[in-house]
């Protein structure tokens, strides 16, 4: 997507449903927006919703040849947004090895590398990444071992990122969730117990993630804990 005026540009993956799609409805109102999807319908509904000037790409993130070939036509990258990730309850005795594999694989490996191919457009606009972490990485719930392992991960890579692109003056924040009301979550909570009254609503993640990055330029965000108004483990 060339960019033929000086708007900064946004890339989300995970853009086509849940948090992702609000992030990128979000920021396509002061962005040029990169959406990020697998399911072709719901990613071109998506980017309607995100405005002109907006692109969808239709891809597989661990396909890493097909998301680099991507990053290499751009010209300009401002903020990047990880919000792409898969759930699924699996406790350590039940799990096999291609479960972790693929948990892994998605939530952490595949924004690493993502990453690795912006860093230097990323660098050369002084922009923002925001990682799409979770609760359950410090506050898992029973059964929840491979996503809380494979979010807390993502944190240790946001953290070091951080640290290693000091001197390219690039932000690095994590916005981690609570329980949000996505179809993720209804997977994993299933419907005889989901209470969707009691959940975040994505649109307010998209909020946070406004928040830094739209932080003052003297300043970075690093972490941000967004929490059910009511904790829903004291209900």
């Amino acid at each position: 997507m060339p960019n033929k005026s000086d708007q900064p540009v946004a890339l989300v993956t995970g853009a086509s449903s849940g948090m992702g799609r609000e992030i990128a409805r979000d920021l396509g109102r002061t962005h040029r927006v990169i959406l990020v999807g697998r399911d072709a319908e719901r990613l071109a509904a998506a980017v309607v919703d995100a405005g002109s000037g907006a692109e969808g790409w239709q891809l597989e993130l661990t396909d890493y040849e097909a998301v680099a070939a991507r990053i290499a036509a751009l010209d300009r990258l401002d903020a990047v947004v990880h919000a792409a990730a898969i759930g699924g309850n699996r406790s350590v005795h039940e799990a096999m090895v291609g479960d972790w594999e693929r948990s892994f694989a998605v939530n952490v490996t595949a924004p690493a590398m993502l990453t690795k191919q912006a860093l230097p457009l990323v660098r050369a606009s002084r922009g923002t990444i925001v990682f799409i972490g979770s609760g359950a990485s410090t506050r898992p719930v029973p059964g929840s071992a491979i996503y809380a392992a494979s979010k807390h991960a993502l944190q240790a890579v946001a953290d070091v990122l951080r640290i290693d692109e000091e001197p390219h003056f690039v932000r690095v924040a994590t916005v981690a969730p609570g329980q949000t009301d996505t179809a993720m979550l209804r997977g994993m909570v299933g419907d005889s117990g989901y209470r969707p009254e009691l959940y975040i609503q994505p649109s307010s993640v998209a909020q946070a993630v406004r928040y830094v990055v739209d932080a003052p330029a003297d300043v970075q965000i690093t972490d941000v804990a967004v929490r059910p108004r009511r904790e829903i483990a004291r209900i």
